[in-house]
C-alpha cells in the first residue's frame, strides 16, 4: 500500500493540530476526511467562531465533518463510509471505542510529552512547572486507557531555563508535525516499532502525570520556593496564567494580579513571604523563600497586559500588600 490508497481521517481543533494536518497535506497523504469541534459562540461579541483546523481544512478543499456527538448513528455512518485505514488524533476529545477500532490499522495520537511521562490533559504546562530540563513528542496507538497506548515514535526536546509554556508549546507543534508524518510512513510501508508503555515504566523511579490545571492551580504560594514560583509563572504562560491578589489597606479591596513573565533573584532576605519590593518607577520585586521574584510582565483585573514599570506608572502599591 502507498500514500495515494491509504486512507487517513483527521481529527483535531487547534492550533497545535493545525501544524500536524498541514505537514500531511503537503506530504501528499491522502486525507479522506477531517473531523473537529463544531462551531461556537465566543468573545464578547458572542460570535461564532470556527476551529483553527476547519479553518485550515476549508482553505484545502477538504472534507469536514463536526458531530456534535461522537456516538451518533448518523456521524458513525459517515465515518465508516470513509473507509479509513489510520485514525490520526492530534489535541481532539476522548474517542468512543467504536470509533478508534475502526480503522484495520488502528488510530494514533500525538502526545507533547515523552510518554509513560506526563499523561493526561496538560503536558506542556506541567512540565514546566515541574522545572524539567528536558520533554518530548510521542506518537502511540490509541487504546481504552488515556495516554496507555504502544508507542510508536518519540523525539526529545530540551527546555532551556527561562522558557515559557507558550514557547514549549510552538516547538513541540512543529517537531510533532514532523514526527507525525515519519510515523505515518513507517505504519504505511509496515517498519514500525510498537513499545509497549509498561516496559518503560519499570525503569522510571517517578511517574509524573499532567492532570487539567484549574484556576485555583494558578494561584500563587509566595512561601514557596522562589524557584518553584518562577517554575509556575513560566509554566501557565501564555495560558492559564499564574496570578495573585493584592490588598489595598486604605479601602481593604482586594484586586487579582495575572503574572505573564518573571525572574527569580536568589539569596538571602529579612522581608516576609509575599512582602512588595518596589521603588514605583521600574521594578518590582515579591519575596518568596529563597530569594525574590521580580515580575517582568503583568496584568490587572479589568486592564490590559503590560510591562511592569508601564503599570507601576499607573497604579500606586504604597498601600499595597500581597494577599
Amino acid at each position: 500500500m502507498n500514500k495515494t490508497n491509504f486512507k487517513i481521517v483527521f481529527m483535531g481543533t487547534p492550533d497545535f493540530a493545525v501544524a500536524s494536518l498541514k505537514k500531511l497535506h503537503e506530504s501528499n497523504f491522502n486525507i479522506v476526511g477531517v473531523i473537529t469541534s463544531t462551531d461556537k459562540p465566543a468573545g464578547r461579541g458572542q460570535k461564532i467562531q470556527e476551529s483553527s483546523v476547519k479553518r485550515y481544512a476549508i482553505e484545502n478543499n477538504m472534507n469536514i465533518l463536526q458531530p456534535k456527538n461522537l456516538k451518533s448513528e448518523e456521524f458513525l455512518k459517515d465515518l465508516q463510509l470513509l473507509e479509513p485505514d489510520l485514525i490520526i488524533v492530534v489535541a481532539f476529545r476522548m474517542l468512543p471505542d467504536l470509533i478508534w477500532q475502526m480503522p484495520k490499522n488502528g488510530t494514533i495520537n500525538l502526545h507533547a510529552s515523552l510518554l509513560p511521562q506526563y499523561r493526561g490533559a496538560a503536558p506542556i504546562n506541567w512540565a514546566i512547572i515541574n522545572g524539567e530540563k528536558e520533554t518530548g513528542i510521542t506518537t502511540f496507538f490509541i487504546k481504552k486507557e488515556i495516554d496507555t497506548g504502544d508507542i510508536i515514535l518519540q523525539e526529545n526536546i530540551s527546555i532551556t531555563n527561562n522558557m515559557n509554556a507558550g514557547e514549549l508549546h510552538d516547538i513541540l507543534m512543529e517537531k510533532g508535525a514532523q514526527l507525525l508524518a515519519k510515523t505515518v510512513d513507517s505504519i504505511i510501508n509496515g517498519s514500525n516499532k510498537n513499545i509497549k508503555q509498561e516496559k518503560n515504566i519499570t525503569e522510571i523511579d517517578e511517574l509524573k502525570k499532567a492532570p487539567k490545571i484549574f484556576k485555583q492551580d494558578c494561584k500563587i504560594d509566595w512561601s514557596n520556593d522562589n524557584t518553584d514560583i518562577h517554575n509556575l509563572i513560566r509554566g501557565l504562560s501564555p495560558h492559564p496564567v499564574a496570578w495573585t491578589e493584592i490588598l489595598n489597606n486604605n479601602n481593604n479591596k482586594k484586586l487579582v494580579i495575572r503574572i505573564f513573565e518573571s525572574e527569580k533573584i536568589d539569596g538571602d532576605h529579612n522581608s516576609i513571604y509575599g512582602e512588595i519590593i518596589t521603588d514605583h518607577k521600574s521594578y518590582l520585586y515579591i519575596s518568596a523563600n529563597g530569594g525574590l521574584i521580580s515580575i517582568k510582565d503583568i496584568q490587572l483585573q479589568g486592564r490590559k497586559r503590560m510591562k511592569v514599570s508601564e503599570f507601576l506608572k499607573g497604579f500606586n502599591l504604597k498601600e499595597c500588600k500581597v494577599s
